[in-house]
């Protein structure tokens, strides 16, 4: 059965896009799931920059205009099982963009994946609420502190009008100690379980300027950890530290993806 997770952030700037790139990662290469990323932020798409992925002919702009069917903006990444739709960066290509026929595209999808993730645009806007409209499963983003919290809060009240099921809450960006507020109290005013609390890393700004997952920058970094133990939690696994021989196979594969990028970007 394919799983559609909505990934939702109140604000921009979180942290929501880097997860989607690094979660679908992981699913794919870690737990061997077969994954489509869906870049739902249509105005200001940027998964596909995250990846490392600069030209791709067919968008799901296109899709949504009516001129291609979406399995012909599928596009295969470097981590074996995950498949991106990007959103095109032209602004020529907003014109015709129906984003209200993005559930009826979504649908289509089921049966090529065991997950597809949805990259929401923040907020609570047209595209937002598309992407909502489309998920069957919430993931809320976020950063620990009151402002953007509040705006968790419309987003969950948003997901029960439309049936969408929450998940619960990733804490981004973590680490500031008594100034930021701590999961209890987070849960308490969102009514929602903290599923996972990713710290600041400097492993993802490095994965970010080299357009790769962070699992190909740092194996064993705290954010590369967490996201594991999300990866994980999603699909009701236990998660497990890698063995030896994983980590030493691991690596040739992360260097053989990285070259791949490195080439395309070349």
């Amino acid at each position: 059965m394919t799983r559609i997770l909505g990934v939702v952030s109140g604000k921009g700037g979180v942290g929501k896009t880097t997860l989607v790139a690094n979660l679908g990662a992981i699913l794919a290469n870690h737990f061997r799931k077969r994954v489509i990323a869906v870049d739902c932020n249509i105005s200001t798409s940027h998964l596909g920059l995250y990846l490392g992925m600069y030209y791709y002919p067919v968008s799901l702009n296109q899709v949504l205009s009516g001129e291609a069917q979406i399995e012909e903006a599928v596009y295969n990444y470097s981590v074996p099982g995950m498949q991106i739709i990007p959103a095109s960066l032209s602004m020529d290509e907003l014109r015709g963009v129906d984003v209200s026929m993005l559930k009826n595209v979504i649908k289509k999808l089921f049966g090529k994946a065991d997950i597809v993730l949805l990259d929401a645009a923040p907020g609570l806007g047209r595209e937002a609420m598309a992407a909502i409209r489309a998920s069957d499963e919430l993931v809320f983003v976020t950063v620990p502190f009151v402002p953007p919290i509040v705006d968790i809060i419309k987003c969950g009240q948003a997901a029960k009008e439309m049936d969408a099921r929450p998940l619960g809450v990733v804490l981004n960006m973590t680490g500031e100690g008594r100034h930021e507020l701590t999961p209890e109290e987070v849960e308490q005013l969102v009514e929602l379980p903290v599923i996972a609390s990713i710290p600041r890393d400097r492993a993802v700004l490095r994965s970010l300027s080299a357009r790769v997952p962070v699992m190909d920058i740092s194996p064993r970094s705290p954010a590369t950890r967490e996201i594991m133990k999300l990866a994980a939690f999603i699909i009701g696994e236990d998660y497990r530290e890698p063995g030896m021989m994983s980590r030493i196979k691991g690596i040739f594969r992360r260097k053989s993806r990285t070259e791949k990028v490195l080439e395309v970007r070349i």
